[in-house]
């Protein structure tokens, strides 16, 4: 009897082993939603997980109103960095709260604090054998009177492209494929990605809601269909454990 049981308990160790963890780090436009069943709002790595069979497990550690800064100095990333082990992904998407220059806990420079912090996420992810992936933001729903979808996150994510080709980071623009996103349903339907409802056409909200920059599910899906579809295309072996849990 004892030896089935520890032949249980060797299995279930073994396959527990296997599993690989993803944690995201970022904002709000990623982080999970209190009152998931009844809140429109929803973070793209918050639906991730059912993209993934078993053995990827997806830890979302985004947070609303964060910047790379004010996820540093709340020590978010030591309490990450101390459970990183070998294998592990780290996906980092920061950007939009980086940009608060009316708030100095959030603000960041972009071509300093803000490229050395992707830096450090970077460093340090490498440093426990764990890989980094780097996200530029998503767009914000902006269309002009014209129709034009105008950008909002000026040079931060430039600097994210420039991180990873620097140092040699997988990378998905998410910015780019969020702008095709944006403009494939146009300045008029593009409000079904967001959270655009009139006072008492959703029971979670009692006055008009209108806004550009979070989810709604179907935002949220969509744009977490797009990581997914960029993680197969890019061509990088660091990259072949997560591919290989995709379902």
């Amino acid at each position: 009897m004892k030896k089935y049981i520890f032949l249980t308990f060797l299995i279930s160790t073994v396959c527990f082993a296997q599993k690989t963890t993803l944690y995201t780090i970022g904002d709000s436009t990623m982080a999970n939603k209190k009152d998931a069943d009844r809140n429109p709002e929803h973070g793209w790595a918050q639906v991730l997980q059912p993209f993934f069979k078993e053995d990827i497990v997806v830890v979302n550690k985004a947070v609303n109103g964060r910047s790379t800064k004010s996820f540093i100095n709340e020590k978010r990333w030591d309490s990450i960095y101390k459970k990183l082990k070998k294998g592990d992904y780290v996906f980092i998407e920061f950007g939009h709260n980086d940009e608060k220059i009316e708030d100095s806990t959030r603000y960041t420079n972009p071509h300093t604090a803000y490229r050395y912090n992707l830096i450090k996420f970077v460093k340090e992810s490498r440093a426990k054998g764990a890989i980094p992936v780097l996200l530029t933001s998503i767009a914000r729903r902006n269309f002009n009177e014209k129709g034009v979808l105008i950008p909002t996150h000026g040079d931060y994510p430039l600097e994210t492209r420039l991180v990873s080709q620097e140092y040699k980071v997988p990378f998905i623009d998410l910015e780019y494929y969020t702008e095709l996103l944006e403009q494939s349903y146009g300045p008029e339907q593009s409000k079904q990605l967001h959270l655009h409802f009139k006072a008492g056409e959703n029971p979670y909200y009692d006055k008009d809601k209108a806004d550009d920059t979070h989810l709604s599910l179907l935002g949220a899906t969509t744009i977490a269909q797009l990581v997914v579809n960029q993680i197969k295309l890019l061509e990088d072996a660091s990259l072949e454990k997560l591919k290989k849990g995709i379902k």
